[in-house]
C-alpha cells in the first residue's frame, strides 16, 4: 500500500496537504513550538501544537507522559509509548492507517506527537457508509491485533480524500484481553485475504531481530506485552477470522 498524502493544518484555520515521510521527518527532527491550548475530549492532557521544520509548519497533537491520569490497568506513564507503537505496527503492516507519531521530548517532558488530521468532526463510524466497509476492515484487524481497549467511534477521523485515518491508541497492546470496541461489524467473518496476507508477512518480521521497526516496537513495549501481540497475531493468522466479543466488557464508553 501506497503512503497516503496527509491532510492537516498549517494554523488554526489554514488546511494544508503535506508528504507522508516529510510529516515524519518534521516530527521527529522539527521544533515543537506554539501551544494552542488544551484539546477538549480525552481524560488525559492533550495540547494542540505547532511543528516547524525547515519551511514547513502544521499542527499536531501533544500528550505528555506527565498528563496522564494513573489507571489501574496498565502502567503509569506508558500511554505515550503506546500510541507511538500503534504508528511503528502500522507502519510494519504498511497499512498507514495511524497518522505519523513519535516519541519525543517536548515543552512538558516526553510524550508522543502525531501530525493533526484536518476532519470534520460530525463525520465519523457511525456517520460511514459502505464504501468504507474495505479500510474499516483493516482497521477492525489492527484492533484485534493491537488489543485495543478504547475503539470509539470518534476515534476514526475521515479526510477530504475519503480516507480513515484511526487515532488515540494510548490503551493498546496489555498482554491480557481487553479488546473494546464499536466495530464488531465482521465478528466471526472471515479476514480478507490481503489483510490476511500482510499479517502473515508480519508474523516474519516480528522474528527478524535486524529489523529496525521491530526493534522500534520491542523497546516501545514490555516484553509480556511484545510476546502477547505475537500470540494474538498467530491466533489470527490461524483462526482466518475475527474476534468474537467477549468475555467482558466488549464496548466503550462513550462511543464517540
Amino acid at each position: 500500500m501506497s503512503k497516503p498524502k496527509i491532510h492537516t493544518a498549517k494554523g488554526l484555520e489554514e488546511p494544508i496537504c503535506v508528504d507522508y515521510d516529510e510529516a515524519y521527518t518534521a516530527l521527529k527532527d522539527g521544533d515543537v513550538l506554539d501551544e494552542h491550548g488544551l484539546m477538549s475530549w480525552g481524560s488525559n492532557y492533550t495540547f494542540l501544537v505547532t511543528v516547524k521544520h525547515n519551511d514547513k509548519s502544521f499542527l499536531a497533537a501533544y500528550k505528555p507522559r506527565m498528563g496522564e491520569r494513573p489507571l489501574w490497568d496498565f502502567p503509569d506513564g506508558t500511554l505515550c509509548q503506546r500510541e507511538t507503537a500503534a504508528f511503528v505496527l502500522s507502519e510494519m503492516l504498511a497499512w498507514y492507517i495511524v497518522p505519523p507519531t513519535i516519541l519525543r521530548q517536548a515543552s512538558r517532558g516526553i510524550g508522543s506527537v502525531q501530525i493533526f488530521i484536518d476532519h470534520d468532526p460530525n463525520r465519523h463510524y457511525f456517520t460511514l457508509d459502505e464504501s468504507h466497509i474495505p479500510q474499516l476492515q483493516r482497521i477492525a484487524a489492527f484492533d484485534a491485533l493491537a488489543n485495543n481497549a478504547d475503539r470509539k467511534g470518534g476515534h476514526c477521523l475521515l479526510d477530504a480524500d475519503d480516507r480513515i485515518w484511526s487515532i488515540d491508541h494510548g490503551l493498546t497492546f496489555h498482554p491480557s484481553s481487553k479488546l473494546r470496541t464499536v466495530i464488531w461489524d465482521f465478528a466471526g467473518q472471515r479476514i480478507p485475504a490481503d489483510i490476511l496476507t500482510d499479517m502473515k508477512n508480519l508474523c516474519t518480521v516480528l522474528e527478524d531481530n535486524s529489523n529496525p521497526l521491530r526493534n522500534q516496537l520491542f523497546d516501545l513495549l514490555r516484553q509480556n506485552e511484545f510476546v502477547a501481540m505475537q500470540l494474538r497475531l498467530d491466533k489470527l493468522v490461524n483462526m482466518g477470522k475475527y474476534p468474537l466479543p467477549g468475555p467482558g466488557p466488549n464496548r466503550p464508553w462513550p462511543a464517540v
